[in-house]
């Protein structure tokens, strides 16, 4: 199909590495999708370095090849779509697993004033697998898994995450401004369209067998499930490190509040022992905490993430003068407690201490003295990224 560039509607964008067996039907089930329903648009085929013969066979049949030389399905995608010249991009699979022939549902949504319109293959939205196009595991513990992850930790409202055929503005996906490389490039875009509040449908669609006979499917069960979950945690500072810091946090605080005292509990004694672990999980918890800060701080100076009104008012309060003068005063009270416990070694005559007695005022004392250097240093390190964001 033909036309002037700012006439195009839609650009059907199809990564590409060496699909013979199905692109010249994939390219034309597109070019008929937009015929029949009287859409100026096109085909771009972007190529990842195939010597199957695949790009001749798109050209055949009416797409444009653009070559990226970049390997990775996220490159393939980001070069197709950089040269495409619709308003609209529809992306899919170029295996003849989703049907270009519901390009139509997409582009309704799409004219509706969505951002973004995310096809979904599972039952929960409505979607339909057909017998043999998606292994069980996938089915029934990757796909339902990875989709609830994504909707309890991002807040998104997409039933099926990784269902690779969807239909978006080039107007939010410049502001997206996505970085991934790999497979995680489709999760990115859903995860930063939900944190940019875009406005976002799902329309439900079949997923059919995999068309390809002479080489297997790309996607590795285990190894793009690390690779997803891996992204999770790195876009989250709060599953990573801020949920787990305040549980260490809360842990240690327990365990300090038994063994001060030497509580005794159904015959179990805590005691300095437990001071030392307890001590442990706060530093680590601590530091955990400020890490989350600290990350998101920097993702939202760099632009991977919107503003976050808690930040700005967490930063506000806590400035480098404030972070300094606090940190001091812990640190000044952990080194009384350590002094306490000098001076009673001094008054033994550097001999042996009584252990339980002295550990009470040595375990804490440490405790109290590494939290306080450790909130200078992110007193310091905070203001350095509040400086780079001005």
């Amino acid at each position: 199909m033909i036309a002037v560039a700012h006439e195009l509607e839609i650009s059907v964008v199809l990564p590409c590495l060496n699909e013979a067996d199905t692109i010249g039907t994939c390219v034309s089930k597109a070019m008929r999708a937009m015929s029949e329903a009287q859409v100026n648009g096109e085909v771009i085929v972007a190529d990842n370095g195939s010597d199957d013969g695949s790009q001749d066979l798109a050209r055949q049949n009416g797409a444009r090849v653009v070559d990226i030389a970049e390997k990775g399905y996220g490159n393939a995608l980001r070069g197709g779509i950089a040269s495409a010249r619709g308003r609209y991009i529809l992306m899919a699979d170029a295996d003849d697993s989703y049907d270009l022939l519901e390009l139509p549902k997409f582009l309704h949504k799409l004219r509706e004033g969505n951002d973004l319109v995310q096809g979904c293959r599972l039952p929960a939205g409505g979607g339909t697998i057909a017998t043999g196009a998606m292994p069980a595991l996938h089915r029934w513990c990757g796909n339902p898994m990875f989709s609830f992850v994504a909707r309890w930790w991002f807040k998104t409202s997409i039933d099926d995450i990784y269902c690779g055929m969807r239909g978006f503005s080039k107007e939010l996906y410049n502001r997206l401004a996505l970085r991934c490389t790999g497979m995680e490039f489709a999760t990115e875009m859903i995860i930063k369209a939900t944190r940019y509040d875009a406005k976002i449908a799902q329309v439900p669609i079949t997923l059919h067998p995999d068309g390809r006979k002479t080489h297997r499917p790309h996607l590795r069960t285990f190894r793009d499930g690390w690779r997803t979950l891996r992204f999770f945690l790195m876009v989250s500072p709060r599953w990573l490190f801020l949920e787990p810091g305040r549980l260490l946090v809360l842990l240690g605080l327990i365990g300090y509040a038994l063994a001060l005292p030497g509580v005794t509990i159904h015959g179990i004694h805590f005691s300095s022992s437990t001071l030392v672990v307890s001590t442990l999980l706060l530093l680590c918890g601590y530091h955990a905490i400020l890490f989350a800060i600290g990350v998101k701080t920097f993702a939202i100076s760099a632009g991977i993430v919107p503003g976050d009104r808690r930040i700005d008012n967490l930063l506000r309060r806590v400035t480098l003068e404030r972070a300094v003068i606090a940190g001091a005063a812990v640190m000044i009270a952990g080194l009384v407690l350590i002094g306490v416990a000098v001076n009673a070694w001094v008054h033994a005559n550097f001999g042996d201490l009584d252990y339980e007695r002295t550990m009470r005022w040595v375990v804490p004392g440490c405790a109290l003295t590494a939290l306080g250097f450790e909130t200078i240093l992110a007193g310091f390190f905070l203001g350095v990224l509040q400086f780079f964001r001005k």
